[in-house]
């Protein structure tokens, strides 16, 4: 059976690989063998092509059950050390023609086999009994030369046991069917792979604003066979890929269900999807050339420099942009020996670059990192990766660059400067900035403000500027101070000129807007005093707050007086129901005649006290509506 050889590769970074197989075909059946765990992904993206004029009639694949499970109906097992004895009691009582040294040929109904007791001295013997006789045979099986299975149930399960046998636990196998005659075969699919793997080396001159980027591209080959100059792909980016089992049978359970009457669905509507809005993206720009940072000492004039590395050592790969992926394209035949590995240069580029001290205490506590800065001009996009630096034929440190699209920033982060030590102060108030009359409120407008003090201690013996990246907050605003030098998504930078041996202070500024609302009734004499010392009311505001304030007193005690006549009215009824039951046990003559005139009397004077209590909360209450009507118009003024 005729197989194809892989043509092509691409490898992505999710772990799966997509293979081409292509050639020359003739025969009606191509077999490819996977591993277990590839068939699922093989089942999902399996394409078979005729590039010629045949057809391609269909796929067989084995099944997903063990060799056990798939033998588990078939009359024919054989045991890897006895095949022919195990063949010989399973036939039995089939027809079947034993083949005889030096005899004739014997046809009939096998009878079965006969281990002898001792099987040191004494021959298994096989017996059959004779098709054209009621005879029955015995020879010995050294006898047996062979043995033609007229059975044709017995001769099927033997064939099917050994097809099952080839295989592999750990394999299975596809056959492509096709049409009779020459074919022009293109299959493709995707299958588990290790991802590829890149790395860089970052090489600059003493002195120089010009590096060399150089990357390599590793990947495996896991396969098991050899790749022979195959062209090869490394594709950078993140699609989306998923495990999806196809190859495992599944019969779900189904309800049982009534029949039922039907009636037409209405229409199902789906909104529109709403595009994205832009959001503003902050580039870098403004930023002076760092001070000269401790470096290691330059390295004789044979040490290999950034041009003759790049002479060197060219990239094998071209780019392609295919929408949100990327991918090289090696443009050399690849080979690869099975189980083995390689790398090819995938990128080799002379860049602009510029170092940078950057503190962000987040990151890196007290110390300010060392970095190398570029604009990714390779037209190219770098999938995210280590990266060694060396300067003057040095190394110096190491990274990780990030996944960088073409003509976008690459800030590489590769030493810590350990003679620059960075403290920060922070220092928090709220303050208020205006007031605002409204009806009967006063809304407070205040700002909380940060201060951040960052503390820059150059303990070196030259002078060093500082990119300080101090963490943006959505809502703090900066206030007081200058631009930023630079902006990032979360940060602001500022540059700082330390001066050695000496410590720099820099501030950064914040404040946070907020309101608060209050009933201008609940204000204290003291609070109004205040804000009219801090300048907050002018003199007209103020007396008019006063006389609110003054106004609410009033009524307040209007009220506590309302109360209390509402008391003593209270005692006074009291009084009066305690009287009038006196007087119902009274006599109306003699001394009990002369109480009960007492109690007259009082009852009298109370009531005259009553109309006066009456009169006197009436009075009030008039008093407090007109107060209250009085501070309805001034509120009115006021929110005016």
């Amino acid at each position: 059976m005729t197989t194809l050889p892989i043509t092509h590769m691409t490898l992505y970074k999710h772990g799966v690989g997509y293979f081409r197989r292509r050639g020359p075909v003739e025969g009606k059946a191509v077999k490819l063998t996977f591993r277990r765990e590839e068939m699922d992904d093989m089942l999902k993206s399996l394409t078979v092509i005729d590039h010629a004029s045949g057809q391609v009639q269909g796929v067989d694949y084995d099944t997903p059950q063990s060799q056990a499970e798939r033998l588990a109906g078939c009359s024919v097992i054989l045991d890897n050390e006895r095949s022919l004895r195990d063949l010989l009691q399973v036939l039995r009582g089939r027809a079947v023609t034993l083949l005889v040294k030096d005899a004739p040929a014997l046809t009939g109904i096998l009878l079965g086999l006969d281990e002898a007791e001792n099987r040191a001295t004494e021959l298994p013997t096989v017996t059959i009994l004779q098709a054209d006789s009621q005879t029955v045979a015995v020879i010995n099986l050294n006898q047996l030369v062979g043995v033609d299975i007229q059975d044709e149930t017995a001769s099927a399960d033997l064939r099917f046991f050994l097809q099952t046998a080839l295989g592999q636990e750990t394999h299975r196998s596809i056959t492509i069917r096709l049409s009779a005659g020459e074919h022009d075969l293109e299959v493709s699919y995707i299958a588990p792979a290790p991802t590829w793997r890149v790395s860089y080396r970052l090489v600059a001159d003493e002195g120089q604003t010009e590096a060399l980027l150089q990357g390599w591209g590793i990947f495996d080959n896991r396969l098991e066979e050899d790749l022979t100059d195959i062209s090869l792909s490394l594709t950078a980016g993140m699609p989306i890929s998923f495990m999806y089992d196809l190859y495992t049978p599944h019969t779900p359970t189904r309800p049982t269900v009534a029949q039922e009457e039907r009636t037409a669905a209405a229409p199902i509507m789906f909104d529109a999807a709403v595009m994205a809005e832009e959001t503003d993206s902050f580039g870098l720009a403004g930023v002076a050339p760092a001070a000269p940072m401790m470096m290691a000492a330059p390295m004789p004039k044979r040490a290999m420099s950034s041009s003759g590395m790049r002479q060197s050592v060219s990239s094998a790969a071209t780019g392609k942009a295919m929408g949100e992926l990327f991918q090289y394209n090696v443009s050399a035949p690849v080979t690869v020996g099975r189980g083995q590995s390689a790398m090819v240069p995938i990128v080799s580029t002379m860049l602009n670059f510029k170092k940078d001290l950057i503190y962000n205490g987040q990151k890196m506590a007290t110390h300010p990192i060392a970095t190398m800065r570029f604009n990714n001009r390779t037209d190219l996009t770098l999938e995210r990766g280590p990266v060694t630096v060396m300067e003057a034929g040095e190394y110096v440190g190491e990274a990780v660059l990030p996944f960088t699209t073409n003509e976008a920033e690459a800030v590489i982060s590769y030493a810590v400067e350990l003679g620059v030590h960075v403290k920060e102060e922070l220092q928090t108030e709220s303050r208020l900035e205006s007031l605002q009359l409204q009806n009967a409120y006063l809304w407070q407008n205040f700002y909380d403000i940060r201060r951040t003090t960052y503390h820059v201690d150059n303990r070196t013996a030259q002078a060093k500027k500082v990119l300080i990246e101090h963490n943006r907050s959505g809502s703090y605003q900066l206030f007081d101070m200058a631009e930023p030098t630079e902006k990032t998504l979360d940060t602001y930078r500022y540059e700082v000129s330390a001066a050695a041996g000496k410590i720099t202070n820099f501030m950064v500024q914040e404040r946070y807007s907020r309101a608060s609302r209050a009933e201008i009734r609940n204000l204290s004499y003291q609070n109004l005093q205040q804000y009219f010392n801090d300048k907050f009311l002018d003199d007209q505001a103020y007396r008019e707050l006063k006389g609110l304030l003054d106004l609410w007193a009033e009524i307040s005690n209007l009220e506590k007086e309302i109360v209390t006549q509402e008391q003593q009215r209270g005692k006074i009824y009291q009084m009066q129901e305690q009287a009038q039951k006196n007087m119902v046990v009274l006599a109306k003559e003699g001394e009990e005649g002369a109480l009960r005139s007492r109690y007259v009397q009082q009852i009298s004077q109370s009531e005259e006290e009553l109309t006066k209590i009456k009169n006197e909360i009436s009075r009030m209450q008039a008093e407090i509506k007109r107060k209250q009507q009085q501070i309805e118009q001034w509120l009115a003024r006021l929110g005016k």
